[in-house]
């Protein structure tokens, strides 16, 4: 079975002394359980596994119950460690204050119980966390499968990643591609929006929420108002509201709002908006279009290009420490511009139909980056840059 890279961490980090609680947070289906799993099956820790999935949502005492009978077995069996590991944690109510009490117990008697936790929410992980656990704890993000990773796990070729993207349960289902959008909808779309989100934010329009994700996936790799979204959805709200879905959205690393590169922060954050999703998989299954159309017509193809780019960047911006923006000066842009340490780089994507402007020359006089270059056709071949190390460029 295939090994995501964030194994080798999760190992490592075991194999250290009892520091801090191990996190295990990335969006729905990238398999988070599937590597806890594997690294349980090789590790010479005695261990056990227990989920909260089933478990009902107010019955908080069933962590210390876990807690417990893991002391007990590591201290019947006389174990020198042991590790427990919690799946689906964030469907018990205030679980991370019974995880602090617990983690806290453990650190004072000095009980060498060593803890992972993992869930679908990464949403609710993040609220638990940063509410309760401060200084308790490392995170080990797992991002959307990568170019990389879904061509050497199930042999896809770069202009098939880019329609179908990363969702690896979903490979197998290529060949049939009605079959693989009711997977993407039903699998994945439904319970991310209706499970992660609903039942973790306050949203007093869900139906909205779920009307401008929909929408806003379609328009992925376009820039396009708050105001105009609004009038082509059904359901009354403002552009306030819709800027906060967004932010969940990105949050939940579906879909991201992208603020155009400036020097002062309030330029950035009141500009209009360039939608882009974090796996292309997300854009092909809503659009309803099939494989074949989009890739025998260059407009089309080159924002599929552009969105597999972006979606690229997005994916490793939070453990790399970038920013992703985009830059257009009336006429003028530049698809992509990365910052991280008062440093950036400028990326423009040309695929397709799809022309170089005097966009870039024109970011470089202004702001004078630290890379400048084209990705596709004339520059860095689009299957090479999918494979990059983004953090390298700095």
């Amino acid at each position: 079975m295939y090994r995501r890279s964030q194994y080798d961490e999760l190992t490592a980090r075991l194999a250290e002394p009892r520091g801090m609680i191990q996190v295990v947070t990335g969006p729905r289906q990238v398999g988070k359980s599937t590597m806890v799993k594997q690294v349980l099956q090789e590790t010479s820790i005695p261990y056990m596994l227990v989920s909260a999935d089933g478990i009902s949502k107010d019955n908080t005492a069933w962590i210390g119950e876990a807690w417990e009978t893991a002391r007990t077995r590591m201290r019947i069996g006389r174990h020198t460690e042991y590790l427990l590991v919690i799946d689906e944690v964030h469907k018990i109510d205030n679980w991370s204050e019974e995880v602090k009490k617990q983690w806290d117990a453990d650190t004072f008697y000095e009980v060498n119980l060593k803890v992972v936790l993992l869930g679908s929410s990464r949403l609710l992980l993040k609220d638990g966390l940063t509410e309760s656990l401060s200084g308790r704890y490392e995170l080990i993000r797992m991002p959307h499968w990568s170019y990389r990773e879904m061509h050497d796990a199930f042999g896809l070729d770069v202009e098939h990643y880019i329609f179908f993207g990363g969702y690896p349960g979903g490979a197998q289902l290529t060949g049939n591609q009605t079959r693989w959008r009711k997977y993407i909808r039903d699998s994945i779309i439904a319970p991310a929006i209706e499970r992660d989100i609903l039942m973790t934010k306050t949203v007093y329009k869900p139906e909205l929420m779920k009307q401008l994700f929909m929408l806003g996936c379609t328009y992925s790799g376009e820039e396009i108002s708050l105001t105009k979204l609004l009038g082509q959805l059904q359901d009354a709200g403002n552009v306030t509201t819709l800027a906060n879905y967004l932010t969940t959205l990105d949050e939940s690393q579906l879909l991201c709002g992208l603020q155009k590169y400036a020097n002062d922060n309030a330029r950035k954050y009141n500009s209009i908006p360039k939608l882009c999703v974090y796996n292309t998989s997300l854009l092909s299954a809503l659009s309803g279009v099939t494989f074949e159309k989009v890739y025998t017509a260059p407009a089309e193809w080159g924002r599929w290009v552009e969105s597999a780019v972006g979606a690229h960047l997005l994916n490793y911006a939070e453990e790399q420490d970038y920013r992703v923006y985009y830059w257009r000066a009336g006429n003028k842009e530049v698809d992509f511009v990365i910052e991280s340490n008062r440093q950036c780089v400028a990326i423009e994507v040309k695929s397709g139909g799809r022309t170089v402007n005097a966009g870039l020359p024109e970011f470089v006089e202004r702001f004078h980056p630290k890379h400048s270059f084209v990705v596709g056709s004339g520059g860095v071949p689009v299957e090479e840059f999918l494979q990059w190390n983004i953090s390298e460029l700095f």
